[in-house]
């Protein structure tokens, strides 16, 4: 025998039929049974069942039914997987969900700016807004308290700091590039290292600056510059040919050629070996320019926006982040 559970799996129809049997006469009443013996006067007393006091007892038939005999405006029942998905979206502050959009946006407005050398007067305003929008919905109020976010090495990827612009232009330095500008704060010892790696066609070297912060206020400190180094330039200690090269239509045979850069390689090669050996250059930084103070106005995980002299802006992503992936 069916189950009611089981029943409940089917899809069904409640029909209301009224039996036969219950069908009453209207010229007919009905009394109590125990009526019989009684006086007139109890009689009247008893109630006395009309056609109009009988209803009659509904009785259910189940049968299981189609599902197309439910019409077309049959409601669906909503998808337990959609579902799920709204949920998992609204469990997601309002709050949190605001500022990913902010930081995905500020982050593909530096696309072409070259760390905001190249950067259009509208494209700097756009920056600005975003960057405003940010600093409002700060979720660190106080970073200098947060010291453990602050901790660790941070990638610059726009400025507005003209300081900065000769280091960027490749005008300024024929066939150098600037690979990476860094800032790496050392929380538990105040100090922060400022580096810039350059790339030529034959050497790599990088220039620091290493200096010392004091904490001014929840947001600001206050940073004394105490030397500059010069990285050991990296050479390239091999020259690779290849077997032939094609110079107006015609192919050039080098394997000649390479007998003789033999002892070009070994020479550079003893070259770089020399130098990179060498330690780095550094210099004292002791002089009154060699102060500054910075402002940072937004921090948290991934991201930090700082303000510096002159109103200059400085937004850098925390080295391994994913806003550093095109």
């Amino acid at each position: 025998m069916a189950t009611v559970s089981q029943l409940n799996n089917f899809p069904c129809k409640i029909v209301l039929t009224t039996p036969q049997h219950h069908k009453v006469n209207s010229k007919t009443s009905i009394l109590p049974v125990n009526s019989i013996n009684r006086t007139p006067n109890s009689i009247k007393k008893s109630q006395i069942f009309s056609k109009n006091s009988i209803r009659a007892r509904p009785v259910f038939q189940v049968r299981a039914v189609d599902d197309d005999e439910w019409g077309p405006d049959r409601e669906e029942e909503p998808v337990t997987e959609s579902t799920g998905v709204a949920v998992a979206e609204e469990e997601k502050p309002k709050e949190v969900v605001e500022i990913e959009s902010l930081k995905k946006a500020l982050v593909d407005s530096f696309y072409g700016t070259d760390r905001g050398l190249k950067a259009t007067s509208e494209t700097r305003a756009e920056i600005f807004e975003l960057i405003t929008q940010l600093e409002a919905k700060n979720p660190t109020p106080a970073p200098t308290e947060a010291l453990p976010l602050l901790n660790g090495k941070w990638i610059l990827a726009y400025t507005s700091f003209p300081g900065l612009f000769p280091l960027l232009s490749r005008g300024q330095l024929p066939l150098v590039k600037v690979e990476e500008i860094s800032q790496t704060i050392d929380a538990e010892s105040f100090t922060v290292q400022n580096c810039v790696q350059f790339s030529g066609p034959l050497a790599s070297s990088s220039i620091s600056t290493n200096a010392k912060f004091e904490v001014r206020s929840p947001k600001r400190v206050q940073i004394k510059f105490q030397e500059g180094i010069i990285g050991t330039p990296q050479l390239t200690d091999s020259i690779v040919l290849p077997e032939n090269v094609e110079f107006l239509g015609q192919k050039i045979d080098l394997t000649p050629i390479k007998g003789l850069l033999t002892s070009v390689q070994d020479t550079a090669s003893s070259v770089a070996k020399t130098i990179s050996s060498r330690p780095p250059l550094k210099f004292s930084l002791s002089n009154s320019n060699a102060e500054s103070w910075l402002l940072t106005t937004y921090l948290d995980e991934e991201l930090r926006i700082s303000r510096g002299d002159a109103g200059s802006v400085f937004v850098l992503i925390k080295d391994g982040s994913a806003l550093l992936t095109p």
